[in-house]
């Protein structure tokens, strides 16, 4: 169709102008996939070309999958969203107000120091203490930033400790309930969606843009053995694992994200009831009635008069989004290795593509 053509040129043109080094997109349907994309590179300096299987950190674009999760083992459970975090979670600092629903809808108040130094190495992520890390980062950010309830305020440390939460109550590993309970039911494979890298020649490597403000203040933010070397106008970021797996730690491939989406189109969603779906998409509010821009797990938007859900991932060296669009019956997700890759964009100009009337 010629709006495919124009589409695939445009996401040409962006790789062949080195606005990104490479990216991957595709459009699915709950009945299958509507159009698909991959170019550009994975690899610049060994001149590995970006493929459909290859994988990218997804960074915060796991919250929504980690809020899948906590739904899940809410509803397995009989347990209620208005329930203190600090009821599963003694080490929990932030006091009894800090309720589930608002760590997933982002008003529990929770601080968010910038978490670009939260990554370990390759060779230390087996034996890596995920608990003690988030220990030490509590002690570090002991107190609120406002009353919980009270307004809106985006929050790492609070998805880390929701990971947490669902350790606590399953007995189980976060990744590994995470795995058994979410993606395969999903048909999601290790190599599509995961939290571990699964192959080194087949993951994408990360690059910051010569010139923008993250790689001026690189060294201020990013553990100097993570820096690799310029090649162009790009710098590669060595291959890296984040300190906490609920708030940003899946690695994968557009697939393996347009999997869920198409599982969320359906009439029968495999993962939840209808009636804790609904809770996955309500529109919260602040104490006093006043509504913020999530739901339990996404960020509510729209585009040209069409209700969207969407959630973005961006970190040290890729940049990802994902949206649905209930009322089209839509869902679309784009990931690059560029940081600065400005992934809004580009979905507003080809989602709007397939928006449009037939």
């Amino acid at each position: 169709m010629a709006k495919f053509q124009s589409v695939r040129a445009r996401l040409d043109s962006i790789v062949q102008a080195s606005h990104a080094p490479g990216l991957q997109f595709v459009v699915v349907t709950a009945e299958g996939t509507a159009f698909e994309y991959f170019g550009g590179w994975a690899d610049l300096a060994r001149r590995r070309p970006m493929g459909s299987g290859t994988t990218m950190m997804a960074y915060s674009m796991s919250k929504t999958i980690t809020a899948a999760a906590v739904l899940q083992v809410i509803d397995a459970q009989q347990l209620s969203l208005d329930e203190s975090i600090n009821r599963y979670l003694e080490f929990c600092p932030y006091g009894p107000e800090v309720t589930i629903r608002r760590l997933l809808a982002h008003t529990a108040g929770i601080p968010n120091p910038i978490p670009l130094a939260w990554i370990h190495a390759l060779a230390a992520h087996e034996t890596f203490d995920e608990h003690a890390a988030l220990a030490r980062v509590l002690c570090r950010h002991k107190r609120l930033s406002f009353a919980p309830g009270t307004r809106y305020g985006y929050s790492n440390i609070g998805y880390w400790l929701l990971g947490e939460f669902v350790q606590r109550v399953t007995g189980v590993a976060f990744t590994a309930y995470l795995a058994r309970q979410v993606l395969e039911p999903l048909g999601v494979t290790p190599q599509e969606l995961g939290f571990t890298i699964p192959s080194i020649p087949g993951h994408a490597r990360g690059y910051l843009e010569k010139y923008s403000l993250l790689n001026a203040f690189k060294r201020m933010l990013v553990d100097r053995e993570f820096i690799g070397t310029y090649y162009d106008r790009w710098l590669e970021l060595y291959p890296h694992y984040l300190d906490g797996a609920a708030f940003g730690g899946l690695v994968g491939t557009t697939r393996g994200f347009a999997k869920f989406l198409q599982d969320q189109l359906r009439a029968q969603s495999v993962l939840f009831r209808d009636s804790t779906r609904r809770d996955f998409y309500a529109q919260q509010h602040t104490n006093d009635g006043s509504g913020v821009p999530t739901s339990l797990g996404w960020h509510v938007g729209s585009l040209n008069d069409k209700r969207l859900y969407y959630k973005e991932g961006g970190g040290g060296g890729f940049h990802c989004m994902m949206r649905l669009y209930p009322g089209s019956g839509i869902g679309t997700v784009v990931m690059t290795n560029a940081t600065s890759f400005n992934v809004r964009n580009l979905l507003d100009r080809t989602d709007c593509e397939f928006l449009a009337p037939k």
